[in-house]
């Protein structure tokens, strides 16, 4: 779904100097995926990468990936933690980028495409992901770029070519002083910016690191009913 854009360049909000490299917050909501993910203060993510379930500090279910059992195409859904389909992930078999598209719900129809994300280079060092929004058909300049890496335990959200950080993860959690283990760790979204919108980014970074590090992963069934019994400080109950 293409979402009306007055400006001429194809950033859903006015672009910030490139040469900027604070992280000054917007001031209006960047909904990508739905306003009601926009927050006015920063948003602190606990993302459980194994069964790939997103808790906030408090330990409240906010987003849970299902992944089709045994599926060809790798398809991921993104679901609320009331069990809503919220986006839905889907890699393009046989682009030479490794370009996933992300549709709204639960469809695949191209009229209901909100966003796509490609590797930046076919040959990279450290993963780099350059997004575009539906409406931005050209694709000339991206309008985010996700650099990180999973070893390394980066994973970084800049606004398109810019150097201004929108989300990142981060070793420690800045408040509780949490150690982070091999697959749990924690992300921070900046204020009005959509974290679901970051949480899909977290998925597809995923899935294209799993397919650098042994040609993708076994598809499995990942099923966590809402309300479940969370501690951010023991992360599981």
């Amino acid at each position: 779904m293409a979402y009306p854009n007055p400006n001429p360049n194809p950033y859903p909000y006015p672009y910030p100097n490139p040469s900027s490299t604070s992280n000054q917050p917007f001031p209006n909501p960047v909904s990508i995926i739905g306003p009601h993910f926009c927050a006015p203060y920063p948003v602190d993510l606990a993302i459980i990468k194994k069964d790939f379930v997103v808790i906030d500090i408090n330990g409240n279910i906010l987003f849970k990936v299902k992944e089709k059992f045994l599926s060809l195409h790798g398809r991921r859904v993104l679901f609320d933690g009331a069990g809503n389909p919220i986006v839905t992930l889907k890699p393009k078999i046989m682009s030479a980028h490794d370009r996933w598209q992300v549709f709204k719900g639960d469809s695949t129809d191209a009229s209901d495409l909100l966003f796509s994300a490609r590797r930046s280079s076919m040959f990279q060092s450290k993963t780099e992901v350059d997004v575009f929004l539906a409406n931005n058909t050209k694709e000339e300049v991206c309008d985010f770029k996700v650099k990180g890496s999973w070893s390394e335990r980066s994973f970084v959200v800049y606004a398109g070519e810019s150097s201004t950080i929108v989300s990142q993860m981060h070793k420690k959690h800045t408040v509780e002083n949490i150690l982070i283990e091999k697959d749990k760790f924690m992300v921070t979204v900046y204020p009005n910016i959509d974290y679901a919108f970051i949480v899909a980014l977290v998925v597809i970074h995923d899935g294209l690191n799993s397919s650098e590090e042994g040609g993708g992963r076994v598809e499995v069934e990942v099923e966590v009913e809402a309300g479940g019994d969370f501690d951010v400080f023991g992360w599981l109950n």
